[in-house]
Formats: C-alpha cells, sequence, structure tokens
C-alpha cells in the first residue's frame, strides 16, 4: 500500500474556486466513507482549512488510485472534474510525506509561519479516526506531522516569518498601523463561534478593543465564549453574546467585524452593510465605480481630410490602439452603420494611408465584418482598451469587516461601498503574495527534509516487521515440534533437563536468526529497500498469509490511537 494525496489550495487555485469546493462537515464524513469505500483505497484522511482541499489515502495502485480520489472530490465539492481538474495536485510517497510536513510547519500556508494549521491537522486525524478511516498509515504520518511542526515552531523563528491568518487579517484592516493601538476603544462584533472565530476574538481581546459582541446560529456558544473572554485573565474587555438575528443592529455599533461561519450562504449582503453605514453615519452610502464601468471617450467620426477617409485618424489617441491597426477595431468602435459603409467603401477603393499596420485588403475585410455587426446592433461595439481612469477618492472607512471563511460569509460587493474596508480570503492571498520570509525558514525546510527521510525509514522497516514476526513464529513451532518430538523418544526426561533442552534450542535458533533479521530490517529501512520483505519469505518459504495476518493484526491496533 502507498501513501497519496490529491488536492487543491491557495498555491494552486483563485479563491473563487476553492470558495465552491469547501467542503462542510457532513460532506467531509461522506467524502472519507466514499474514499475507503473505493477499491483503491484502505484508509482516508481530509484536511480541510479556509485555503485548501487534501484528500490523504493509503492506495494500492497510483494511477487509479488518482482517478478515484479526483473523481470522489468532484462529486463531494459539486465543482465538475474537468473544471477542477487543472487546479489539483497529486503527491505520491515521500512526496506526499514533505506535503504533509511543510504544511504542518506552515510553510505551505497563505501567511507562511502560522501555527493554527496545527490544530486544524488534529481536528483532521481526529475525524478520521471517529470514523474509522484512519489506520495505521495515517495515523502514523499525522501523529508525526504533529510533531514536526511543533518541533518546527519550537526550535526555529518560523513564528517571526509570519502570524495567524486572523492577526494578518487584522494587519490589512489597519492598513499598515499598529493593529494593537489600532484596534484600542474600537467596538467589535464576531460571527461565528468555532475555532477561527475564537481566535479573531481572543486577538481583538488582548489588542484592546472595548468591547467584543459574539453572535452564532447556537446562542449557547456564543455565551460560552463571551464568558472565556470576559473571564480571562490576559485581557480586560466587556463581552456579551447575542443572537444571528441581532447581527443587522449590532453591525450599525461595531467599528470592525469578523466573520467566519460554516454558512453556505452569505451572513452579510451588500446592502446590509450598506444599512449599517447608513445607520451609523445617517447619509447614504456611495458605491464605487466598477473597473471598465467608466464610460469612455470614443475617437471622433466626423469626415477626415487625409486621401477621402471618413475618420479623422490624427486625432484617434496612440497610446488605445495598442496592438490594433488604426483603421480597425479602435479606429471604428462606436462609429454607426452608415458611417461604417462609407469608410468600408473607402478602404476597399481609395489609396493606401500612411504606415497601416495592416494591408488595405486585410481592413476591408474587417470592416466587412464589422458592418454586419452594426447592421444588427446600430453600432460596432466597443472594443479598444480602456482608458486609465482617475481612482475616485474614498472617504475614511467607518466599519471595518474581516471576512476569514471559505465559502466567504460578506458580500464581495462591500468592497465598493464608500465607509467600507472589506478583507477577505481573496485579498488576504494577494497580501500575502508578496510577504517576507524570515531566515528561519530555512532551517524549517531541514527540518522538513531530515523527518521525511526519518519516517520513510521507519515506514519501510514497519513494512518489513510483519515477514520478520512470521519468520520467529514459524521459528517457535519448530522448536516446540522439535522438542515434543524429543520427548516421545526419551519419555524419562525430567523437567529440569527439559526445560535446559528447550531453552538451548531456543538460544540456538534466536542467535541464528538475530544477525539477519536486524540486518534486513536495516536494509529495508533504505530507499530501494522493499524487496527485502519478499526475498525473506522466499528463502524460508513463509506463508503469505501468515504474513498477512501478523500485518492486519498490527493495522487494527494502530486505529483510532489519539492525536500527539
Amino acid at each position: 500500500m502507498s501513501l497519496l494525496v490529491v488536492g487543491l489550495s491557495h498555491r494552486s487555485a483563485p479563491v473563487s474556486v476553492l470558495e465552491r469546493a469547501s467542503l462542510n462537515a457532513d460532506a467531509q464524513n461522506k467524502l472519507l466513507q466514499d474514499t475507503v469505500a473505493a477499491e483503491p483505497a484502505a484508509e482516508a484522511a481530509v484536511l480541510a482549512t479556509c485555503n485548501r482541499i487534501e484528500l490523504y489515502a493509503d492506495v494500492d495502485k497510483f494511477h487509479a488510485g488518482v482517478a478515484e480520489l479526483s473523481t470522489l472530490l468532484a462529486q463531494h465539492s459539486g465543482v465538475g472534474l474537468e473544471e477542477l481538474t487543472p487546479f489539483l495536485y497529486v503527491h505520491y510517497e515521500d512526496r506526499a510525506v514533505h506535503h504533509l510536513f511543510s504544511v504542518a510547519c506552515g510553510l505551505d500556508s497563505m501567511v507562511v509561519g502560522e501555527g493554527q494549521i496545527l490544530g486544524q491537522i488534529k481536528d483532521s486525524l481526529a475525524r478520521a479516526q471517529e470514523l474509522h478511516t484512519a489506520g495505521r498509515l495515517l495515523n502514523d504520518l499525522f501523529q508525526q506531522a504533529l510533531r514536526v511542526g511543533k518541533r518546527a515552531h519550537s526550535e526555529t523563528g518560523i513564528d517571526r516569518a509570519g502570524q495567524s491568518l486572523v492577526t494578518f487579517g487584522l494587519e490589512q484592516l489597519a492598513a499598515g498601523a499598529d493593529p494593537a493601538g489600532w484596534a484600542r476603544g474600537k467596538k467589535a462584533l464576531v460571527i461565528g463561534a468555532g475555532s477561527m472565530s475564537s481566535l479573531a476574538a481572543a486577538t481583538l481581546a488582548r489588542a484592546g478593543v472595548a468591547e467584543v459582541v459574539v453572535a452564532n446560529r447556537t446562542f449557547e456558544r456564543a455565551e460560552r465564549l463571551a464568558r472565556i473572554l470576559s473571564e480571562g485573565d490576559d485581557t480586560d474587555v466587556l463581552a456579551r453574546a447575542v443572537p444571528m438575528d441581532a447581527v443587522p443592529a449590532e453591525l450599525t455599533r461595531a467599528d470592525v467585524a469578523v466573520s467566519c461561519t460554516g454558512a453556505t450562504g452569505l451572513v452579510l449582503t451588500g446592502e446590509a452593510v450598506a444599512a449599517a453605514v447608513e445607520g451609523r453615519t445617517g447619509e447614504p452610502v456611495a458605491i464605487a465605480p466598477a473597473p471598465d464601468a467608466e464610460a469612455l471617450v470614443l475617437p471622433p467620426t466626423s469626415v477626415g481630410t487625409e486621401d477621402g477617409c471618413p475618420l479623422d485618424l490624427s486625432a484617434v489617441p496612440t497610446g488605445l490602439t495598442s496592438g490594433f491597426s488604426v483603421m480597425g477595431e479602435a479606429a471604428v468602435a462606436g462609429m454607426d452603420a452608415a458611417t461604417l459603409e462609407q469608410h468600408g467603401a473607402w478602404a476597399a477603393g481609395g489609396t493606401a494611408v500612411s504606415d497601416a499596420d495592416r494591408s488595405r485588403e486585410a481592413d476591408a475585410e474587417l470592416i466587412a465584418a464589422l458592418a454586419a455587426v452594426a447592421a444588427g446592433a446600430g453600432r460596432v461595439p466597443e472594443m479598444r482598451r480602456p482608458e486609465p481612469v482617475a481612482e475616485v477618492p474614498r472617504p475614511e472607512p467607518v466599519l471595518f469587516l474581516l471576512d476569514l471563511a471559505m465559502p466567504r460569509d460578506i458580500d464581495a460587493a462591500a468592497h465598493r461601498l464608500a465607509g467600507v474596508r472589506l478583507v477577505d480570503i481573496e485579498s488576504l492571498a494577494d497580501a500575502s503574495a508578496n510577504a517576507p520570509m524570515a531566515a528561519d525558514v530555512d532551517m524549517v525546510r531541514r527540518i522538513v527534509a531530515d523527518e521525511v527521510a526519518a519516517f520513510g525509514a521507519a515506514q519501510r522497516a514497519a513494512h518489513i516487521t510483519p515477514t520478520v514476526v512470521a519468520l520467529r513464529s514459524m521459528a517457535a513451532e519448530v522448536v516446540a515440534s522439535e522438542v515434543a518430538r524429543l520427548e516421545g523418544r526419551l519419555p524419562g526426561l525430567d523437567d529440569k533437563h527439559r526445560a535446559e533442552i528447550t531453552q538451548t534450542v531456543k538460544r540456538v535458533v534466536d542467535k541464528l536468526l538475530h544477525a539477519p533479521t536486524v540486518r534486513v530490517k536495516q536494509l529495508a529501512a533504505e530507499p530501494g529497500g522493499a524487496g527485502y520483505a519478499d526475498a525473506l519469505r522466499t528463502l524460508f518459504d513463509l506463508d503469505p498469509e501468515t504474513v498477512a495476518a501478523v500485518s492486519r493484526a498490527g493495522n487494527s491496533t494502530g486505529k483510532n490511537r489519539g492525536p500527539a
């Protein structure tokens, strides 16, 4: 059996795809159950966070495993396989181990070095154990990943390379200011009471906000989180819980709102955000123009003077015609059908125009095609590159929104609302792309490489263990058989001598087997050492079913071990 991971993350897929492919708790459970029910997989675990969805499995066939796991991810995410496939990555054997260890250390996180991923890996293992889909391989893998992640954080300064997603998000909201100073005295609304929302609430409380209001669909969980915040030794914050239907009113009072729920639809619509801002300011909220929405100034369509051309070509800004013929789409965009026909007739029969990018014949064909469009629409559609539009100054934000959910909780339309600053997963991904990496990252990479080698050696050694156990069991049976035969030949043998003879035979067998079994374990732990188990079974004519039974017994004891 072999380790295989198929997944997608912020590194391989746009946020819009990750958002659509996100899996809720029930979908994760069903995916695990369907994976172990599939033919190629014996074990399965799902690591699903706000910026990654990965399916780990112990498979007996690589190509069949990739096909099956990809299909299952597509089925349970609701994104078609053809659409999902370009964004999937596949890691196998040592590369799969290396990937998970890197993830556990925070090297593959959106914010490098963040430690929150360790809790998510722990939750993934607990889920697989609860559903009995994790056997020896995945138990060992995920528990070792947790140990590697803890080692990286304790032995290096990887924490200095980045922060949690919450801290990074608050830094983006503060727009370069110190988050602690920026947050001090503000009123905060936290929507959701899960691990991410709890972290956000605690971070805001430590940053010095004056009040934290917690809203959750299960009111008891909101009350519990509010009580923890109020009674915490490291904070002095007023915290209270409200039901979800109180969010619109609380949003009007809040300065900053953080949302991270498991909802499949929007928690805060653009209209709700606009209403909250209007409630604070007492004035209607302006909406900034969307990119490319500004009206464009078209080139003049008056009759030109050069060679009878019906266009004043000299008036067409050259910067707008880059990539087009002067007599092509840029020059005729917006022209009505009648003028276009005049231009077409001129292009087909007139004289050449200075240094046009295309020949007259090519322009005439293009214009004929455009004329067909104009005949139906009345005007040629605008096809030029848009003119640069001066950015309209926006007022200082009065409401700061941090959306850490996947799929998103807050309508992306809030980006365009004046008086609102929204930071979501997509904008965090853009901001983190250029984030500096600390020198400690190199140290962590070396730790990961060493741990991958050690894990691989341990797994290869463990692979031969059932064969060694079966060999020693066979030797014990031979000893017992020979001692019984000796008793038949020497019926008067007393107990003392019988025991001495038995121990002597056992010592002889143990000494003969000791060196070969120790050496074969050493050889099997090296890369390419998997064949030694087969050689041992062949040389000693071991029963394959006996070896398989030992292996199954080991796997059954390996299931459902608690996380490290």
